[in-house]
């Protein structure tokens, strides 16, 4: 999925530069043996049985190559030779199931010495949040009054990488499980997961860019995002021992959920009939199996090249990092990570109920649509260097559902991938075929939007949307240990009394919630009760709606929440609230 990156406006026809790919365990990753690069130094997987790799990596030795990272939670061993029969040779080794090449190309010399990317300077925005198409097409702002996302909701990016100093991402950036898996084993070091393009941070900022009064908001301001970068420098492209040691770096480090906006590279479609390609889906599909018994759900992007994934007759991209050539396929050979069972497939839908030109489609493969942007209407986001733009793709489509989904986690923790995998489905809203002949299915479930454009505001629980006015204060007010914090909200223009129903969403961000009370103050000074949260609650935040009986207050006036702090140690601030009559 290739994507055209400017500053201002930017176009991503089919995922990124090249978009994300993952990464692996540290614990894991073996380092490469001594062994300085040269030219013809190919990489491949070899695939054994589960648990100790020790025989097959004392193989992968014997038989001309070094192992470079081994997987042995999944028997994957990622191998580097330069040798032509190194892999007629490995096949050939008892226990050793299946051995592939992962690339038609060298293995660039960085992987010897990866050069951490640059840390762009940044540029503060004058931009204000603003109600976007895409985030009120899925009802995101409307789903904000019930939950805007949970810090204990790790999200992973495999991608191009990511601005973590972005004015509207460092706020929910998680360094700690940040990381490189470019060239297929971990590099943790700090920076390492940063943007080689732009692709990574634009994908980041959809899903969860701060709801802290400038530039946008992502569709769950409230969680955090890890960058597990997989794009190689200076190709730029997701090759699958990147993708294997992202998804297995995914299940190690807790992610709840992954945006995967790329397909492996260099095949668009792996087929299993070719021995190479035959070892790449089985590595990435045991990674990704991996992840997902580790309690972490993979959602990916269907693809740009406005493509019939269930009626596959030729591929004349692939591969993509020498010489494409025209082959013919059937529906056997499979776009990864898209196509691997338990993973999300999304595809893109422009302004309105409409497929996006651009995207993939496919009964029975495509899972659920949402906003991608398509021609004058692009998705905005965040673009690295404190900049934003637009881009256009199912690599903007797949990480609207991946918001959704770690909303989803945030109001129902325990639910596992198949659980949120469900909502996602039940709650997504049908959407018919349009008057063309390659949708097939029914209005529930068909070929261009699967199971329908998903909901934000069903998926947590929301019934119909918020009526009435609406009022907001975004500002950051402190709350510091022992003390009361205090923040207004005027309201104006509201006939007669405020009603029984009042609505109060409440938005604080602190360490210990179980120190808090919390309360409305109305105009005249009475004090309604919130939430008085018990002492042992250790959990963060606080994002939720109350229901305030207020008909006997005059509805005009400054009204405050009001947080008091009864503890020492933990502190916070009220993030953000809002009254709706």
């Amino acid at each position: 999925m290739a994507a055209a990156a400017a500053v201002g406006t930017a176009v991503a026809l089919a995922g990124p530069l090249q978009p994300a790919h993952a990464a692996p365990a540290a614990s894991e990753a073996a380092p490469a043996q001594a062994a300085a690069w040269a030219a013809g130094t190919r990489a491949y997987l070899v695939i054994t049985a589960p648990g100790d790799t020790t025989a097959a990596r004392s193989a992968v030795t014997a038989n001309g190559g070094t192992v470079f990272a081994s997987y042995d939670a999944i028997g994957v061993i990622v191998a580097h030779s330069a040798s032509a029969s190194f892999a007629p040779a490995m096949r050939a080794v008892s226990g050793v199931e299946q051995v592939g090449a992962t690339r038609t190309s060298d293995v660039p010399a960085d992987a010897y010495n990866p050069k951490l990317p640059a840390n762009p300077a940044q540029s503060p925005t004058t931009l204000t949040e603003s109600n976007r198409w895409d985030m009120t097409q899925i009802k995101a702002d409307q789903a904000w009054t019930v939950t805007t996302g949970s810090a204990s909701v790790k999200v992973g990016v495999l991608d191009t990488g990511v601005d973590d100093q972005h004015q509207d991402i460092a706020p929910n950036f998680n360094a700690a499980d940040s990381v490189s898996c470019a060239y297929g084993k971990a590099d943790t070091r700090a920076g390492a997961w940063r943007d080689i393009d732009t692709h990574g941070t634009h994908v980041a900022g959809t899903i969860a860019a701060a709801r802290n009064g400038k530039g946008v908001i992502g569709v769950a301001p409230g969680v955090k995002i890890s960058s597990v970068r997989i794009a190689e420098q200076p190709s730029g492209l997701f090759f699958a021992e990147n993708t294997i040691c992202g998804f297995v770096w995914a299940g190690d480090h807790g992610f709840k959920v992954t945006n995967n906006s790329f397909y492996t590279d260099p095949w668009q479609f792996n087929c299993p009939d070719d021995a190479d390609q035959a070892a790449i889906i089985e590595g990435v599909r045991r990674a990704q199996a991996y992840a997902e018994n580790k309690g972490s759900l993979q959602v990916a992007a269907a693809g740009n090249s406005n493509y019939d994934l269930a009626n596959k007759t030729t591929d004349s991209e692939s591969p993509n990092d020498s010489t494409p050539v025209t082959r013919t396929i059937t529906n056997d050979c499979v776009d990864i990570p898209t196509e691997l069972p338990g993973v999300v497939t999304v595809a893109a839908m422009g302004r309105g109920n409409v497929k996006a030109s651009y995207s993939n489609f496919g009964n029975g493969v495509i899972d659920v649509a949402a906003p991608g942007g398509d021609g004058a209407y692009g998705v905005y986001s965040t673009l690295p260097g404190g900049k934003y733009g637009n881009k256009n793709g199912t690599s903007m489509a797949s990480p609207h559902v991946a918001g959704v989904a770690a909303l989803l986690a945030s109001v129902n923790p325990a639910y596992t991938p198949a659980d949120i995998r469900a909502r996602l489905d039940s709650q997504a809203t049908d959407t018919a075929c349009p008057s063309d002949s390659r949708c097939t299915g029914t209005t529930a479930d068909n070929g261009f939007f699967g199971e329908g454009q998903v909901d934000a505001l069903k998926a947590v629980g929301g019934s119909t949307p918020p009526t009435g006015t609406f009022f907001e204060n975004t500002a950051d007010v402190a709350i510091a240990d022992n003390a009361t914090a205090e923040s207004p909200i005027t309201v104006s223009g509201v006939t007669g009394n405020a009603p029984a129903t009042l609505k109060v969403g409440v938005d604080i961000q602190h360490t210990y919630r179980g120190d808090l009370v919390v309360s409305l103050v109305a105009p005249d000074g009475t004090v309604y009760l919130l939430e008085d949260f018990a002492d042992n609650d250790g959990t963060d935040n606080v994002s939720k709606t109350y229901s305030v009986n207020a008909s006997s207050e005059v509805a005009n006036g400054t009204w405050k929440l009001r947080v008091r702090d009864t503890a020492t140690q933990d502190t916070g601030r009220i993030n953000a609230w809002n009254l709706t009559f």
